[in-house]
Parts: structure tokens; sequence; C-alpha cells
């Protein structure tokens, strides 16, 4: 079980809480009415899509209002505290090591991986390393909360060398006493801002960077990013710190305003840190510190985010408050639906790909 559930019954909560929940709920409110009458008329072909939810995976909002709202404002002492993390993780020597794997992809050679992340967390996943072009540049992939149990075959570049690592407590990378079911996985010490799970996820990718340049030190100033969902979110924290990053691809990118986070309904993991807050008012202190829209004001990396107008389980509000953030060069993608399946998915996913070689085409 995890750790969060140990903080006591009788801790003090702030008195303030209640009536800023009910506030932001009323505001979640507000502004899904005062859309949904312009999102039905601007994008009629949104409402075929055909679900069970008891509530509008599209929170009444259209493109338009979607690229209207605005990101939160980072907390005292957010950069210093990112920026410190970032340096402890540049002092983790992560000696990857390579075995050949039995997975099998055409175009790469295959490997098993694993690298030391911060704490000695021992980080698994794998290593592709082309075979009919020369490597000239490399990425780090990161995952979505349903885990990762094979290496991914929809790469955009066929010259570059993959790492793919399995954040810390997930898929190859479970470890007691963290749980990989993502419900848990998602509160591991969310009461500690130092020690919350998803601060490690981060190490896991910085250190996953330096793994990449020990492996294939050539691909220095070559180094993208790919993250969907919770690697979207993970991306979004971690990039900005991150110089040896080139430019970088989010995908439905969670964590994103924590603020509507928390009101908004929703599926998934994200259900289970709305209960939890629920009782435990003091974790928003917390999350104000893993905010994705956030850490994203402070990016200056080109970026190309994939948001959907549609998703029960990561609110577009939240993901396109992770793009409005980013100050710099970027490039949106608008999904119809994520974490949805609908007729049009497979032919979409072929014009994200697309999209995504032109745009990583100077790394």
């Amino acid at each position: 079980m995890p750790t969060a559930g140990v903080i006591p019954k009788g801790a003090a909560m702030p008195r303030d809480f209640h009536l800023w929940l009910r506030s932001r709920r009323a505001a979640a409110r507000k502004s899904r009415l005062a859309a949904s009458s312009h999102a039905a008329a601007s994008a009629p072909w949104l409402a075929g899509l055909s679900h069970a939810y008891p509530f509008d995976p599209r929170y009444g909002h259209d493109l338009q209002s979607l690229c209207a709202i605005e990101p939160p404002l980072p907390p005292e002492g957010f950069a210093a505290f990112w920026q410190e993390r970032y340096q402890r993780a540049m002092r983790i020597d992560p000696q990857p090591r390579l075995a050949p794997s039995q997975h099998w992809q055409q175009g790469f050679c295959v490997f098993d991986l694993e690298y030391a992340s911060t704490e000695g967390f021992p980080i698994r996943g794998w290593l592709l390393w082309p075979t009919s072009r020369v490597a000239r540049r490399g990425f780090v992939l990161g995952h979505g909360y349903g885990g990762i149990e094979s290496p991914p075959s929809d790469l955009p570049c066929d010259d570059a060398v993959y790492l793919v690592p399995c954040f810390r407590g997930i898929s190859r990378s479970r470890r007691w006493p963290i749980s990989d079911d993502p419900n848990y996985h998602v509160l591991h010490d969310i009461h500690l801002r130092d020690r919350y799970i998803i601060g490690g996820c981060v190490d896991d990718l910085w250190t996953g960077v330096t793994a990449l340049l020990q492996v294939a030190p050539h691909t220095a100033g070559h180094v993208g990013y790919m993250g969907i969902s919770l690697g979207g979110g993970v991306g979004a924290l971690g990039l900005a710190w991150d110089g040896r990053i080139e430019r970088a691809h989010l995908n439905v990118p969670t964590f994103g305003n924590q603020a509507l986070r928390l009101v908004l309904p929703t599926v998934g993991s994200g259900v289970a840190v709305q209960a939890f807050a629920q009782q435990h008012p003091q974790v928003v202190e917390t999350l104000a510190f893993y905010d994705a829209a956030v850490a994203a004001r402070f990016i200056q990396q080109p970026m190309h985010v994939a948001a959907a107008l549609f998703d029960p389980a990561v609110a577009p509000p939240g993901q396109f408050s992770v793009f409005n953030a980013i100050g710099g060069r970027k490039d949106l993608f608008v999904l119809t639906a994520g974490h949805f399946d609908f007729p049009q998915r497979v032919q979409e996913e072929r014009r994200l790909q697309a999209a995504l070689r032109v745009f990583f085409a100077p790394l």
C-alpha cells in the first residue's frame, strides 16, 4: 500500500479549503455553461462521439475557449525547488547496462536496459538502436499511466536512438512498496513535497537523458523527448530545467492546472487524487509544485503539443493550460479525443506522426 495513507486522520486542515473548493467548482460549472452552446455550434462533429460517462468529457469547451484558459501562476519557490532537484539528479551516475532483448522491431536492434536513478532506484526499460540508418540523434520516451510492457513501434525518426524507461514503480520498474495501480501510484508520498512519487518520475527522465548520453555520446545537442499522458506531464515538469533536451512533444499531458484537476469530473487516477484531497486538503500545497502548466511557463525549447478536445481521463482544460503556458515557439496538434477510442483515431495518429517527423527534422 502507498505510504500516502499514513497522514494522521486528525491532521489540521486549512479552514478555507472547502470554501476554495466550492468556489473552484462554481467557476468550473460557470465556465462549462458559458462555453457549451458555442462549443456545440462550432464543433458539431464532436457531438457524434457516443459515450456513457455521467459527465461531458468536453467540459463545455471548444477550441477557442480552451485556448483562452489562463494557466496558473507559480507558487513561491517553485523554480528554486525544481532547479535544486535537477542539480541533485545531475550528480547521479546512472551506469546504464544493456543486454539482448527478446523484443524485436524492424529497423532497430532492441536491448533490455537498466540504469540507476536518484536514491539508487533501478529503472528498467529498453534501448532501440537503428540498424538501417546512422544514429544521429536520440530520444527519451515517457509512457502513460497504463504502463508499458514492450517498446513502442510508432516512432517518428528511423535514424535515432530511443531510450524507453519505465518510470519508477511501473511496469518493468515495479518495486515494493510502490503500487503499480495508477490509483495508488499517483498518491504515493503525495503528502510530502520532496518525496512525492511524481518528482521521482521526473528524476527518472533526467537520469534517463544522462544514460542516453553515456550510451550514445554523439547525440549530445540532438536529444528530444516525447511523452504521453503521465509521460506528458512528467515531461512538462522536467523540460524547463534540462537544457540537454533540444525540443519535445507532449501528448495529452496530465497534471496541468491542478486547481481544475481537483474539481472537474474525471475517470482514472484523477479520481483518486480528488478523493484524497477531500480528506487531506493540505496536499494542495504539494500539488501546486507538481503542476505541469506552471512548469510549462519556464519551458524555452521548441514544443509540439497534441491536446484533445474530448478526454474523460485528462480534462482538456488541463491539457490546454499546459500548451497555453508555453511562452516560446510551440505547435499545436488538435486531437479529436484522448484516452478514448473513435472511428478516425488511426488516421488521426498517422497525421500526428507525420507532423512529428516535420517538427523533429531539425533535431
